[in-house]
């Protein structure tokens, strides 16, 4: 597997997965260097999307790993690689979150991710917030 940054080039492929974004920022997204791609064997296969929580911590928005791809390690490549990256930038601390309905609460514990308080919307599911030492 190889992760690389988003280029324009990805555009499309990320607009059609990701419905969590409004379209125009992702554009923004990918000229910050704040979406990486994941390859495997010159196929995408999945992207992440991070942030910044309050605008000094590293907060990431999202995985997605096609489903064929899904539960072959890709998920937890990329979020070692991104933790790494922030650590070299300087910062000791992540943070994520997942909907309290969605199976991804799991799999940020898994990788050392802890809860951290919560979300609550009327409109949806409980909101967990994860946070990691790093």
């Amino acid at each position: 597997m190889k992760i690389e940054y988003a280029t324009e080039a990805d555009y499309d492929y990320i607009i059609e997965r990701d419905r969590h974004i409004h379209q125009p920022l992702v554009k923004t997204k990918i000229s910050e260097k704040e979406i990486f791609i994941l390859w495997d064997e010159g196929t995408r296969v999945g992207w992440m999307r991070y942030g910044y929580f309050w605008d000094n911590l590293p907060f990431m928005n999202m995985i997605w790993i096609d489903e064929p791809y899904r539960n072959g390690g890709h998920g937890k490549k990329v979020v070692h690689h991104w933790e790494n990256l922030m650590k070299q930038q300087g910062f000791d601390t992540v943070m994520t979150s997942t909907q309290s309905d969605e199976h991804a609460q799991h799999f940020y514990r898994k990788l050392g991710y802890v809860d951290a308080g919560a979300l609550l919307l009327d409109t949806q599911p409980l909101e967990i917030i994860l946070i990691k030492k790093i």
